[in-house]
């Protein structure tokens, strides 16, 4: 690659990651992406012709459970409010979050 990007360029990639970047900093980001963007391409230079794409390396299959209901491990409704401070029609009270 090594173009540099200019001032237009990184102000655009800015605005894209909402960045805000001070008008002295250009330089020294412009170097930094350039020089990331130039191993990047460096990568794409690699030759993967023959190499079989790679989902995951384990061997590993379904490492996971049966999702099936463990009924003597279910809790009542009752149950579960037993310890509620508040309830209302069967739920938990709490206070409301709003932000």
């Amino acid at each position: 690659m090594s173009d540099t990007l200019t001032s237009s360029d990184l102000a655009h990639i800015a605005k894209l990651v909402n960045l805000s970047i001070d008008a002295d900093q250009y330089d020294l980001f412009s170097s930094q992406l350039t020089a990331i963007l130039d191993f990047v391409s460096r990568l794409q230079e690699v030759p993967t012709k023959n190499i079989a794409p790679t989902a995951q390396v384990t061997g590993l299959t379904n490492v996971y459970r049966d999702d099936v209901v463990d009924q003597p491990r279910i809790l009542t409704q009752k149950d579960a409010l037993a310890n509620a401070h508040e309830t209302h029609n069967g739920f938990f009270v709490v206070p409301a979050v709003f932000e």
